[in-house]
C-alpha cells in the first residue's frame, strides 16, 4: 500500500506540538497563549490517535511515541497496531517499516510541492511568524487554565487537505483534532510529555541521519 499521501498530514500533527507558541498576532488571547506554552528544543512524549473515516462505524486507532527536535525534525514512531516509523527533516520524509527497511517517501529536492509542506512544518518549529500567518487564520480562546486554537487554512493547497485544525492545551499541546476536506476526523491525544533530556541521545540523532 502506498502511504505517501497521508504522511504530510500525520507529520503536521506532530509538529503542531510546537505550533501554539509560534502563532502570534495582535490578538490578546493569542499573545497570552504564546506566553503560557513551553518552547523546548527537544520534546518527547506518547500519542494516541483515533481516526473516524466517513462511511465507517468504528474508528481507526493507533498509538506510539514521538520526538520533536527544533534543529532536526520529528520522529513519529507508531507502536500499535503495526510498528512503523516516520522521520521528517528539512529535505525529506523517510519511513521505516518493522523489518528495518527504509525508503524515501517524499523528497523536497525532487517534488516542489513538498517544499511548501516542509516550509509550513518548519515555520511551526522555527517561529517564522510571517510564513505561518500567511497560511492560517487563527482563532484563540482561553478555557480556564487552558486554551484552544483553531487554525483554518488560507491557501488552496492546504484547503484541499484540511477544513480545520484545533489545538487544546496548557503548558503543552494536549490534543489536536483535524477535520479533513472530505470530513474525515482525526483526534490525537498527547501524554507523558517531557523536555528532559534537553538534547537528542545518540540513537535519536542517528535516526535523523
Amino acid at each position: 500500500m502506498n502511504r505517501s499521501p497521508r504522511l504530510p498530514r500525520v507529520l503536521l500533527c506532530a509538529l503542531l506540538l510546537v505550533a501554539a507558541p509560534l502563532v502570534q498576532a495582535a490578538d490578546a488571547a493569542v499573545d497570552a497563549i504564546t506566553q503560557a506554552v513551553a518552547r523546548p528544543d527537544v520534546l518527547r512524549g506518547q500519542f494516541t490517535q483515533e481516526k473516524q473515516v466517513s462511511g465507517f462505524k468504528n474508528p481507526l486507532r493507533s498509538q506510539g511515541q514521538f520526538v520533536v527536535a527544533r534543529k532536526h525534525g520529528v520522529i513519529w514512531s507508531t507502536l500499535k497496531p503495526f510498528p512503523s516509523e516516520v522521520v521528517v527533516t528539512a529535505d525529506r520524509i523517510l519511513s521505516r517499516q518493522r523489518d528495518g527497511s527504509t525508503r524515501v517517501e517524499l523528497d523536497a529536492r525532487q517534488q516542489p510541492a513538498m517544499r511548501s509542506v516542509n516550509a509550513i512544518m518548519f515555520a511551526l518549529m522555527s517561529g517564522d511568524v510571517q510564513a505561518l500567518s500567511s497560511q492560517f487564520n487563527v482563532e484563540a480562546t482561553r478555557e480556564g487554565q487552558g486554551w484552544r486554537l483553531k487554525l483554518t487554512p488560507k491557501s488552496a493547497m492546504l484547503a484541499k487537505a484540511f477544513q480545520s485544525l484545533t489545538l487544546q492545551g496548557d503548558r503543552y499541546v494536549r490534543q489536536v483534532e483535524i477535520i479533513e476536506a472530505n470530513q474525515d476526523r482525526t483526534r490525537i491525544q498527547f501524554t507523558a510529555l517531557s523536555e528532559v533530556p534537553a538534547t537528542l541521545n545518540a540513537d535519536e540523532a542517528r535516526r535523523f541521519e
